[in-house]
């Protein structure tokens, strides 16, 4: 999983994150997320597990939420890009 610059102080400052899934979507990944990095997990996701508003997950050029949200289904090799949505004025 790709992190953008923002979320990358809730992961130890790293730029991608590796988790091993227990089952093959992207709601799986994110709760693999919570074992190493609960801090980032509650940035994407919230109290009763579903995707916040201002986040955009994009696997290839899709957005999730264009697909099956956190049922999308993954395949080996397949890597998440994280996008907050900035607002300013």
């Amino acid at each position: 999983m790709k992190l953008p610059t923002v979320l990358r102080p809730f992961a130890g400052g790293v730029e991608r994150v590796e988790v091993q899934p227990a089952e093959d979507t992207v709601g799986a990944v994110f709760m693999a997320l919570e074992a190493d990095h609960p801090a980032l997990r509650r940035r994407l996701t919230d109290e009763q597990g579903s995707l916040r508003r201002h986040v955009n997950v994009f696997l290839v050029n899709d957005n999730i939420r264009d697909l099956d949200g956190l049922d999308t289904k993954l395949s080996d090799g397949d890597e998440l890009l994280i996008l907050p949505s900035v607002a300013g004025g």
